[in-house]
C-alpha cells in the first residue's frame, strides 16, 4: 500500500533525453513496486511527438533499451495508464490553459512541476504557471542543473522563479544526494558512536572525491563547451558531497537542520586568489586516445567545440575547509571525462599510527574509508590484519558493507528517491537557494583567473586517470590518488 498522496506529476521537457532515459524508468520502478498511489498521473508535455500514441511508442523503445531485465510487458503497459501526453510549447503563454483544465480534473491532487528543459526557459514556464493558478496550493517546482552560469545568472534565475513560488515550493536536484551510498555516508556518521570521535583533523589525513567518466561531450559539444567540468560537476555534484562529509551533526533530519550545517561548511571553505588557483588547481583536457577499448577523438575534434577552444574537461581542486574540525586537512577534488574508468567514490584517509611496531606492507596508506557511489554503491573500511604464518607481517584487508547481500532487493535509483521525496514534501536532499549562492562564489574566483589566464589546459590522453599535474597537486603534500595508492 503506498504512503504517497495522489498526485499529478508533470515533466516539461517529456521527450527529451533525461525523461526517457531518467525520469519515466524512475517513476516506473516505483509503480512496479506498488510504491505510487492509484491515483497518480503522470503529464508528459513536448513539441515533437504528434499524439498520445506517438508518444508511447517512443516512450516504450527508451523503456526496453533503459530498463533492461526490469521491463516486463504487463507492468508497462499498467504503467502507461498514467501517462498522459500533452503537445506544448512551454513558451506560449495561451497553452497553458489547456494544462490547467487538465490538472483542475482532481483539484486534490499534490501537483509536481518538473522543468527538464533549459535553465533559460524556468523564469518563463513559473510565470506562465503562475498566470493560470498553477503555483498555488501545495504546488511544488523542481528545477534541474545547470542553475546558471555564474553566481549572477544563478540569482537572476532564482529571482525569477522566487516571484511565483515560495522558496518552500522550490526543490533544487541534484541526483547525487539520492544515491544510496550518500545517505549511507549519513548514517555512517550520525547514526553509529565510533565514526564520530575519528571524524577530525587529529584522525583525518586527507580526503579525496573523484567522480569521473568514461565517455565524451556525447553529441553535447555546444552545451558542454559553454559550461565545462567546474561547472557542470564541481560548483554542484562534489560540493555538495563534501557538505555531507565536513558538515557538523544537525540537530534533527529536519531539511532546514541539515541545509543549514552544509551552508556552514560552504561558507568555511577557503577562498581562491589568483596565486591559489595557480598552485591548487587543475584543469585538463582530454586528446585523442582509446577509452573502454575503442579509439576516442580529443575534446577539439568532437563536434560542435571550437578548435581553440580552452574549456577544461577534467579539474583537481586541493580544498581545505576553516574549521576547527577540519583546520589541515585537504579536501582533493576530482572529475573528468574519457577518463580510465567511470568511478564515483569519497575515500577517507585516516592518520597512520604514531609508532608501528610492525613491518608493513608496501605500497599501502593504512586505514582508509572508501565509499563507492558508482558503478557499484559500497562501503568498505581497509585495515591491516596479520598474514597468516609465523611471520608477523601485515596485509591490508577490508571490511565490507555489501548492499546487494545485506539488504536481498532492488535498491532505488537516485531519481526515485527524489521524485518520491519531491510528492512527499521532503526538502532535506535538495539545495536550499542560500546553498547554490555560497557554491557560486567559491568557484567563480577560479573560473575568473581560468577566463584571465592565457594558459590553456594540460592536456591528457583518453582513456588516463587524467593530467600528471593532478598527481602531483597530492605528491607535493607527500600523498596520491587512490588508485594509484
Amino acid at each position: 500500500m503506498s504512503s504517497i498522496q495522489p498526485f499529478d506529476m508533470v515533466l516539461f521537457g517529456g521527450t527529451g533525453d533525461l525523461v526517457m532515459r531518467k525520469l519515466l524508468p524512475a517513476l516506473y520502478h516505483q509503480h512496479q513496486d506498488k510504491h505510487l498511489p492509484e491515483q497518480g498521473r503522470i503529464l508528459c508535455l513536448g513539441r515533437s511527438q504528434p499524439d498520445q500514441a506517438a508518444y508511447l511508442q517512443a516512450a516504450e523503445k527508451a523503456a526496453r533499451q533503459y530498463l533492461g531485465d526490469y521491463f516486463n510487458d504487463t507492468d508497462w503497459a499498467s504503467f502507461t495508464g498514467r501517462l498522459i501526453y500533452l503537445k506544448l510549447d512551454a513558451g506560449e503563454k495561451a497553452a497553458y490553459g489547456a494544462l490547467a483544465d487538465k490538472l483542475n480534473e482532481f483539484p486534490e491532487h499534490i501537483r509536481v512541476f518538473y522543468l527538464a528543459t533549459a535553465p533559460n526557459l524556468f523564469a518563463g514556464i513559473c510565470e506562465n504557471l503562475a498566470a493560470v493558478g498553477l503555483n498555488k496550493g501545495g504546488a511544488r517546482v523542481v528545477l534541474e542543473k545547470p542553475l546558471g552560469h555564474d553566481l549572477a545568472s544563478s540569482q537572476a534565475i532564482n529571482a525569477q522563479v522566487g516571484k511565483h513560488f515560495k522558496e518552500s515550493q522550490i526543490y533544487r536536484i541534484d541526483h547525487y544526494l539520492g544515491k544510496e551510498a550518500v545517505q549511507n555516508l549519513l548514517a555512517l556518521r550520525f547514526g553509529n558512536t565510533f565514526f564520530e570521535p575519528l571524524w577530525r583533523r587529529e584522525w583525518v589525513r586527507d580526503v579525496q572525491i573523484t567522480v569521473t567518466e568514461q565517455v565524451g561531450v556525447e553529441g553535447r559539444g555546444d552545451f558542454y563547451d559553454k559550461a565545462g567540468a567546474l561547472r557542470d560537476m564541481v560548483q554542484n555534484h562534489l560540493l555538495q558531497l563534501l557538505c555531507f562529509i565536513a558538515m557538523e551533526p544537525p540537530a534533527s533530519v529536519d531539511p532546514d537542520a541539515v541545509r543549514d550545517e552544509k551552508l556552514k561548511i560552504l561558507r568555511a571553505l577557503r577562498r581562491f586568489g589568483p596565486q591559489e588557483v595557480a598552485q591548487k588547481s587543475v584543469r585538463g583536457q582530454y586528446k585523442a586516445g582509446a577509452s573502454a577499448g575503442k579509439p576516442a577523438v580529443g575534446y577539439l575534434d568532437e563536434p560542435g567545440i571550437a578548435g581553440d577552444s580552452k574549456t577544461e574537461t577534467f579539474v583537481a581542486i586541493k580544498a581545505e575547509i576553516d574549521t576547527w574540525r577540519w583546520a589541515g586537512v585537504p579536501f582533493y577534488l576530482r572529475t573528468g571525462k574519457r577518463m580510465q574508468e567511470r568511478l564515483a567514490e569519497i575515500v577517507i584517509n585516516f592518520q597512520q599510527v604514531p609508532h608501528s611496531i610492525f613491518q608493513s606492507p608496501a605500497n599501502t596508506t593504512g586505514n582508509r574509508l572508501v565509499i563507492q557511489l558508482q558503478p557499484e554503491e559500497s562501503v568498505k573500511m581497509y585495515l591491516l590484519a596479520k598474514q597468516p604464518g609465523d611471520q608477523m607481517k601485515l596485509k591490508q584487508v577490508h571490511l565490507d558493507l555489501d548492499f546487494d547481500e545485506t539488504f536481498k532487493s532492488r535498491r532505488p535509483d537516485a531519481y526515485e528517491r527524489l521524485l518520491t521525496d519531491v510528492i512527499r514534501g521532503r526538502l532535506t536532499l535538495f539545495m536550499r537557494r542560500d546553498e547554490l549562492d555560497e557554491a557560486w562564489r567559491w568557484v567563480e574566483p577560479i573560473l575568473d583567473s581560468w577566463e584571465q589566464s592565457d594558459d590553456a589546459p594540460k592536456q591528457y590522453t583518453a582513456g588516463s586517470w587524467g593530467p600528471a599535474a593532478s598527481s602531483a597537486l597530492l605528491s607535493r603534500d607527500g600523498f596520491c590518488w587512490h588508485e594509484e595508492g
